[in-house]
């Protein structure tokens, strides 16, 4: 060692010639420090762990790129299929996808037509069962009707009474399923659509509930302008029907339900509006769900709203309810582009 550090060294015997003849012994010997050699090892592997770190980073980001890159196409069909509506059950285009997924995208596709085909039976069945039903229970009623006028008894005309109003609820619901299976979203074709008087149709319907409300004393009013929008009458007819009916139905004696309907910059609006008992804010969406009723002692099917809904749909029109004027009752709005 040199001063306390360690070193290496070197040493070299030589026999050298002399001026008299005898050879010379000479030793040589060399000696360095290590320090430079342990510096120069210091530097090389704080070179390889830093390309070492390097490539690993490399290998990670090119690995994070290959999965990524690999999975959009399963990112963009992920995304499709969470925008699509629940009725949309159309097929999964197969020239968009990899190769490696033809086959889930295939047997996908597959799923999604038996599953139309079980919703197009459905509908069918419905439609079907709804206008066959429909003959016999008007005439079922018109015979009711006769036999009452006929026998004034009053346990005979009670009895004709309940048959008559069972017979009346079975017509009003059997005509709701009818427009039901109509109005199905999936189902819709967009070439019924045809310019319809709005204004017009409200004032047809209107005049069909003037019996309810003069039972009920109900101050039954409108207020039009003219309105025309691109629907299918028979849909906007069932809507405007169902609309009008729930009011009338949910308004107590000596109530108002005012039907209006009003034309804007970008399109036009129908309202409804009573000073019934109203819907709360919490319960304003659920009631446009099939068979959800919030008053069992009123009776109906709770298929009103739900078709008023899915006509609203098929149009592109908004559905709003809100509160009546004073924060009385109720007022639905479709607002039609």
């Amino acid at each position: 060692s040199q001063r306390g550090e360690a070193v290496r060294g070197v040493a070299l015997r030589l026999n050298l010639p002399s001026a008299s003849g005898a050879p010379v012994r000479a030793d040589i010997g060399v000696a360095k420090t290590l320090r430079k050699r342990t510096q120069i090892r210091h530097a090389v592997v704080r070179a390889l762990v830093l390309l070492e770190s390097l490539f690993a980073l490399a290998c990670v980001g090119l690995i994070w790129f290959s999965v990524s890159n690999g999975l959009l196409p399963l990112n963009r069909l992920r995304a499709g299929l969470n925008a699509r509506d629940g009725d949309d059950l159309e097929p999964i285009a197969a020239t968009q996808v990899p190769y490696e997924l033809e086959p889930v995208v295939s047997a996908f596709n597959g799923l999604l037509d038996k599953v139309g085909e079980g919703a197009r039976a459905r509908q069918e069945f419905l439609a079907n069962v709804a206008h066959q039903l429909r003959t016999p229970l008007a005439g079922l009623k018109t015979q009711l009707e006769w036999l009452g006028a006929r026998h004034a008894e009053p346990e005979t005309a009670q009895s004709v009474k309940l048959m008559l109003s069972a017979t009346e609820r079975m017509i009003r619901q059997t005509n709701q399923l009818l427009a039901l299976a109509r109005a199905e979203p999936g189902h819709f074709e967009k070439t019924r659509l045809e310019p319809v008087a709005l204004n017009a149709l409200v004032e047809e319907a209107v005049q069909s509930f003037v019996e309810r409300a003069t039972l009920k004393s109900i101050d039954l009013g409108f207020d039009l302008l003219p309105l025309t929008v691109m629907g299918d009458r028979f849909l906007l007819r069932d809507l405007i029907d169902n609309l009008i009916d729930n009011a009338i139905r949910y308004t107590p004696p000596h109530g108002t339900v005012t039907v209006a309907c009003r034309p804007d910059g970008e399109g036009g609006w129908l309202t409804v509006e009573d000073n019934g008992p109203g819907i709360p804010p919490a319960r304003r969406e659920q009631v446009f769900s099939r068979y959800v009723r919030l008053d069992d002692k009123t009776t109906g099917s709770g298929l009103g709203l739900a078709i008023v809904r899915d006509i609203a749909v098929v149009h592109g029109a908004a559905l709003a309810i809100a509160d009546g004027a004073g924060g009385r009752g109720a007022l639905f709005s479709v607002h039609f582009p």
